[in-house]
Parts: structure tokens; sequence; C-alpha cells
């Protein structure tokens, strides 16, 4: 891993047109090496986009490698890249909503799209914040991450085991909560809600924390430019009567919007995560090949 962080090292110092397309390819040969990534990814893609042709979801799956592979490489310049470089590639629509932000407790509610991690240092060129992280099993690669996320600003990051308890506290203080809203933890304080049609143990906590705070929750979407010229990041206007009276209805919100945006941005979509993991009682698993 060290070697591979060297040559990340090496490589964010390229023009990001070719970095790109290196990383690009790379993620070509990927979709062909990662049979089980691969299964699970097509496997999502016909649950979620029914409507498309079997040569269709094959070719969107085969994008979402390339650019979940870019993703990865590209984090090189996210972690070592001047402050003068990020800003110049990264295109904040319409700005990071400090005002929100002093203003009170806030959620910033990021969805699984591959360029997530472009949204957070959008953020953390203007504030610190808080979030969930998960410890990485390679050492290396763990200390890189977090150093690479935390190099504009302090960042207040908490295991999971934790509970909410840590992060209640860092909001208090004006830290806005950077969460990650749509991966599969069981059924523990998840609804099964509609996603895509498919009933999907989905996390109440960005209604219960809301609730709770009586924070505002702004949704914010990274993305690639086209032409491998940078990639823009896209604030939402914060959700009125949000989450209302009803945590169910709320959290079938949340996926709802998702679903939008995973619509505008077919390939770019964390579909190689096994989404549908946990399954309502008796319902087989979706993953198992037949």
């Amino acid at each position: 891993m060290r070697v591979l962080l060297g040559i990340m090292w090496l490589m964010h110092w390229l023009p990001l047109p070719i970095l790109g397309r290196f990383a690009s390819g790379i993620g070509s040969i990927l979709f062909y090496l990662l049979k089980s990534r691969r299964h699970i990814t097509l496997t999502n893609l016909r649950l979620c986009r029914p409507e498309l042709s079997e040569d269709e979801r094959y070719a969107l799956a085969k994008q979402h490698f390339r650019d979940y592979s870019r993703s990865v490489w590209e984090r090189g310049i996210l972690w070592w890249a001047s402050e003068a470089r990020l800003r110049r590639l990264i295109v904040v629509e319409p700005s990071v909503p400090l005002a929100e932000i002093e203003a009170g407790p806030t959620i910033l509610l990021c969805p699984h799209f591959v360029c997530l991690d472009v949204a957070g240092v959008a953020v953390m060129l203007e504030s610190s914040l808080c979030s969930i992280y998960v410890r990485q099993k390679n050492r290396a690669f763990d200390a890189a991450l977090r150093k690479g996320r935390s190099r504009f600003r302090p960042v207040e990051l908490f295991s999971r085991s934790e509970g909410i308890k840590p992060i209640i506290r860092a909001m208090k203080n004006r830290l806005p909560y950077f969460m990650l809203p749509d991966m599969d933890f069981g059924v523990s304080n998840a609804y099964f809600v509609p996603f895509f049609g498919v009933p999907a143990a989905t996390l109440t906590a960005p209604a219960r924390i809301a609730a709770s705070t009586g924070a505002k929750l702004i949704p914010v979407v990274a993305s690639f430019l086209p032409n491998y010229q940078g990639w823009r990041v896209e604030f939402f206007p914060a959700w009125e009567n949000y989450p209302g009276d009803d945590l169910e209805a709320a959290t079938r919100r949340m996926n709802a919007f998702i679903e939008e945006q995973a619509i505008q941005l077919p390939s770019q979509y964390f579909w190689s995560h096994r989404r549908f993991k946990t399954r309502p009682e008796g319902e087989p698993s979706v993953y198992a090949k037949k």
C-alpha cells in the first residue's frame, strides 16, 4: 500500500485530464477482474433500473467502474495539491452555506456518489466539520486518508460505535455534521423504505438527529465536470419542514432525493455497494448467485 500511495503522490502532479483518463482505463480493467463487485453492481442496476436493457445496464456498470477508479486516483489531488489548485478545480454551486452553518446546527447530507470526498474538501476549505469515520484496514492508507481529509481545518471524526451523542455536542459547537446516509448497516435504527421501489434498510439517523437538535438539513452532491476539467459540488436549499412528525416519511423523502440525483448522475452513484444486503424477514438475498 505504501508503494501505491507513493504512485498516487507522484501522479497527483499530472494535469487532471491525463490522470483522469489513466484512472478511467484502470477502471475498465477492474470491471473484468473484480467479478464479485461487477456482480453486485449489475444486480443493483437490474433492481433499480429495470427500464434499461441488459446491454445498457452492462455499459452503465462499466462506466461506474471507470468513474469509481477515477475518484480513487484523483484523491491524490485532494490529499496533496495546493489550495490554489483545488480552488481552481472545484466549482461550488452556489457556495458553501457558511451563514446557515453559523446560524445553528447543520447536517450536510452527502449521499454516496463517487466524488463525495470532493464535497468534504469543498467544505473544509471554508469550515471545520464533524463526521463518522470507519477505520481503514490498511494502516498506511488509513493515515493518508485521515491526514488528507483534515489538512485544511480541524475535523472531529467519531466512530459509529460512539453513537450520536458526540455528534450532537459537536453540532452545538457550530460544527456541521457531514453525513453519509445511504449505506446498509442492518435493521438497527433503520426502516425498510423503497429505494427505486426496492425495500432498503435505511438509516433514520438524519431525521432523528435533525429532530433532536433542530438542525437544518442541507443536501450536497459532488460530481465530475465534463472533459476531465474538475468537479462540481452542489449545495441544495435546506429542506423545509424536515423531519416533521413522521420519521418513516422523512426517511422516504431522503431516499427519493437520492434517487433523483442518481438518475441525473447514473454512473456516479455507488452501485458497487451492497445497498440491499439486509432483507426484510423471510426474503432471500438479492446477491446470491443463481
